[in-house]
């Protein structure tokens, strides 16, 4: 994925504002493991029955997780659900609160736009290898069959529906490797030189 890389790697599921779990211990994953994977299919379920315009179910949910695995402390939280739904409403009105905002400059900026190169930078396309790289290294000692799931699912931006078509199982096998994919991902993230950011 390298000239097509870079934009694989912008149509991937991770948010422009993502911290990809930077230093998560062995005890932070294993809290979220306990006290919030098995959460998800409810937060699921409670994101699909509010709509938000440009919000995609599975972009709420991953950023969930990335805000708790990055959080200072979890010692505190007495209702990891609440929480976790919290902190999924949190994310809906921080999208609702951006999608608002009009720049002052959209005249002068829309008169510009003509002059833009749609072409990525030659740094941008860069970090958009060395991250891939990065996530590869990751990948690589992942399952094969969770390393397909996750690929398929956050790099690729598949559905858990289309995933599963494509691989001919079940969706519950799907979310049983993206639950395991995630815990791995979150667990070797720190063991990767040069720790990568998203956004």
């Amino acid at each position: 994925m390298f000239s097509a890389a870079s934009a694989a790697q912008r149509n991937a599921r991770f948010w422009p504002g993502d911290r990809i779990m930077i230093g998560v211990g062995d005890a932070r994953a294993a809290w979220l493991a306990q006290h919030i994977l098995p959460l998800e299919p409810n937060l699921r379920a409670w994101l699909a029955r509010r709509h938000v315009a440009g919000l995609d179910v599975d972009d709420i949910v991953q950023e969930a997780y990335a805000r708790l695995a990055s959080v200072g402390c979890v010692e505190g939280v007495r209702n990891p659900r609440a929480y976790l739904m919290q902190t999924a409403q949190s994310i809906i009105y921080t999208h609702l609160r951006r999608s608002q905002v009009v720049s002052i400059r959209t005249v002068e900026d829309d008169e510009l736009s003509c002059f833009e190169s749609e072409e990525p930078s030659p740094e941008c396309t860069i970090c958009d290898r060395d991250e891939l790289h990065r996530i590869h290294q990751i990948l690589a000692g992942f399952p094969p069959q969770v390393a397909t799931v996750f690929t398929l699912r956050r790099i690729d931006g598949l559905s858990q529906r289309e995933t599963a078509q494509r691989l001919n199982v079940s969706e519950s096998t799907v979310e049983k490797h993206m639950a395991k994919g995630l815990r791995l991902f979150m667990c070797r993230c720190p063991l990767i030189p040069g720790h990568f950011l998203t956004g």
